[in-house]
């Protein structure tokens, strides 16, 4: 049994996918499988993938029907057999010691579930401005606290960057196929289940940007599903047993929050405002009050849910400044 199995799932990416495949090939980490799923391609890439099986016995090839990524997933999660799963998308590259580093950092930790690692966009001329501030924010989340932290600001660790305990992987069900970003999903439920998840200071992965990518084409993974998936994580965990909230930001972020905390039958007391034009307003019914009275909700789970560049740390400080917690009196989730 190899120490680490290499997950790829693989739609028509005969373009990209012998790159992507060689840098896992190449790792420090010799010790491993690599498992990659045709999901339905219609390219070469078939062909491409059954070359590097026959020249490499650590190499093994799945075929689907065109299912979609999370099933794909769990068809090539069943040809794994390896105390570790490590994600890898077929347009991306992998550093060399990526393997090595994420393993070394699971066996050191018991109570880690998942690594990821800090990750470069490319080709530059490619990365906009909110996925390169995106990265930035994750390359910070390099211990298993500021992880548990920015858990519900947004995904903290990259997909294709990650490796997973398998037991844990097991245990959750693996991945689950929704009208939800299936790797955000994961996360959350791995955490819910009492895991940690971190990414190691290392660069490990060479993150492929294009127009063309799931995140930007596929409606899973826009803004209001990432919200309702939020939305349902803290009414089941977080804020179960809550009825009424204060939401920091009444802008269209704090606006989708209320809406989807409500689908959750959790109300919006008060909003929480530094815009002067809102403060007095009545807005989902609810009263929008100054950032300079924030001490009267004092008593309500505080969600900060501003999207504004810069915002959340500005917030962090005033709060901090008012004698609140984070994760204790209030948490960031935008």
């Amino acid at each position: 049994m190899p120490r680490v199995a290499v997950l790829m799932p693989v739609r028509n990416a005969a373009a990209t996918v012998r790159a992507a495949a060689a840098s896992i090939l190449r790792q420090t980490e010799r010790d491993l499988a690599l498992v990659c799923v045709d999901d339905g391609s219609s390219d070469g890439t078939a062909e491409v993938l059954d070359r590097l099986a026959a020249r490499d016995r650590r190499v093994s090839v799945v075929r689907g029907p065109g299912e979609g990524i999370a099933r794909a997933l769990n068809r090539g999660l069943a040809a794994c057999d390896a105390d570790v799963i490590a994600r890898m998308d077929a347009d991306d590259v992998a550093h060399p010691r990526r393997l090595a580093l994420t393993r070394a950092a699971l066996e050191a930790d018991p109570a880690l579930v998942a690594v990821g690692g800090r990750v470069r966009l490319f080709p530059r001329a490619t990365v906009r401005g909110g996925m390169r501030r995106y990265a930035a924010w994750l390359n910070g989340l390099v211990t298993p606290a500021l992880v548990a932290r920015d858990l519900l600001v947004e995904a903290p660790l990259v997909h294709p960057a990650t490796a997973i305990r398998s037991a844990a992987l097991a245990a959750a069900g693996g991945w689950r196929d929704g009208a939800f970003p299936e790797d955000y999903d994961l996360w959350l439920r791995l955490s819910a289940a009492g895991g940690r998840l971190t990414n190691v200071p290392e660069l490990v992965l060479d993150w492929r940007e294009s127009a063309g990518r799931a995140t930007r084409t596929d409606p899973r993974y826009a803004l209001a599903r990432h919200v309702a998936l939020k939305c349902a994580h803290l009414a089941e965990h977080v804020l179960a047993g809550v009825s009424e909230v204060a939401l920091w930001g009444a802008g269209e972020t704090g606006k989708a929050f209320s809406d989807a905390l409500r689908e959750r039958g959790i109300a919006t007391s008060l909003f929480v405002e530094v815009d002067r034009a809102k403060i007095g307003r009545t807005i989902r019914g609810a009263r929008v009050i100054s950032h300079e009275d924030v001490a009267v909700v004092r008593g309500l789970p505080l969600l900060v849910a501003v999207g504004a560049p810069g915002a959340r740390d500005l917030i962090r400080d005033a709060l901090s400044r008012a004698g609140f917690a984070e994760l204790r009196d209030y948490r960031c989730v935008a």
